[in-house]
Formats: structure tokens, C-alpha cells, sequence
């Protein structure tokens, strides 16, 4: 497994196993202590394990915490999905930036988000299942959502949208958040 740093999200990393497969389909390492160790995280943190299932057009996001934050780590683990990242820590050299990722069953990556990032998917298989590791106990009310069609975003969502839930599709804008935030 290889850790490699986003350059476009400071603190970001995308980990990348090697699967190994033959006839019977395939078999990898999809988490290893040593390796989230080696890039300054601890393995320790992640305290909740959760997973998602979306059929193809759902859109889910873009979802962030207030207060500390929430550090995930994410990975498409059957299908695929467009997922997306965007740096609002105010402090951030890289403050505002977006990426784009494809993470797939096929490939196994998890991508690490650092607290204070937004993040959201849409699924482009008839099934996608997310899996997600937090490092922080979920607290429904430090929930906070940005709509995911902001033109300023601008994100390049590659299918319509088929369903999401009445949070994301009420979701307010960017600078609405942000505005939000500073009071």
C-alpha cells in the first residue's frame, strides 16, 4: 500500500493498496496502521466505521462538521463513484481548493479528508457502497451542508442527479456557510 499526498488539498492523502487477483477475483489490504502512521496520522483516531449504499445519480454531500471538525477516511468498496473534496479551513494554504477523485471497488484507494474539508459522491454504478472511518463520534447537530451545485464551486458532476436527500437538495451556499461560520 502507497500513501500519496493531494497536491491541490494540503494534508489530503490518497492510499493506494495493491490487489492481488486471479480466477477467483481478487484480495487486498485495504487499511494498514503503519503505512496511515508513516504520513503523520494516527490509526488510533478513526473511532467509527460506517458504509453507505447508493444506486447510479444518487449525489450525497457536500457535508462537513462545525467544531472540530471530522477527519474521514473513504473508499468506494463495490462500484464507483465521482468523489469530491474541498479545503475550507480558513488557514489553509490550499483554502478553497477542490478535488475530483474516481475511487472504485475495482481499486480500493481510500482517500484521507482532513477535518474542515467538505466532501460529498455521487454514485455512477447501478450500486455504489462508501465506506467511511471518522475520528470523532458523529453529532448530529454540528451537521453543516453546502449545496452542491454552488457556481462557485462549480463542480463538474458527471451524471444528473437522480436523488438526495431534502438536507442536500436545501443545502445553502457556499458563501451563506461561510458567513455562518464567522459569527
Amino acid at each position: 500500500m502507497k500513501a500519496t499526498p493531494i497536491p491541490s488539498i494540503v494534508g489530503a492523502y490518497l492510499f493506494e493498496p495493491t490487489p492481488y487477483a486471479d480466477e477467483r477475483g481478487f484480495f487486498c489490504r485495504t487499511f494498514d496502521a503503519d503505512v496511515v502512521r508513516s504520513v503523520g496520522l494516527d490509526p488510533d483516531a478513526f473511532v467509527q466505521a460506517s458504509v453507505s449504499r447508493s444506486v447510479a445519480g444518487v449525489l450525497r454531500g457536500l457535508h462537513l462538521r462545525s467544531g472540530a471538525g471530522e477527519a474521514k477516511l473513504v473508499r468506494c468498496s463495490y462500484g464507483e463513484v465521482f468523489d469530491v473534496v474541498v479545503d475550507l479551513r480558513a488557514d489553509s494554504p490550499t483554502y478553497r481548493n477542490r478535488a475530483f477523485f474516481e475511487l472504485s471497488g475495482e481499486t480500493q484507494s481510500t482517500l484521507y479528508i482532513p477535518a474542515g474539508c467538505a466532501h460529498g459522491f455521487q454514485a455512477l454504478t447501478e450500486t455504489a457502497d462508501v465506506s467511511y472511518r471518522i475520528d470523532r463520534p458523529h453529532d448530529p447537530a454540528e451537521d453543516v451542508t453546502i449545496a452542491f451545485d454552488d457556481p462557485e464551486l462549480a463542480i463538474p458532476w458527471p451524471l444528473p442527479v437522480t436523488s438526495m436527500s431534502q438536507r442536500d437538495r436545501e443545502a445553502p451556499s457556499l458563501a451563506e456557510v461561510l458567513q455562518q461560520k464567522e459569527r
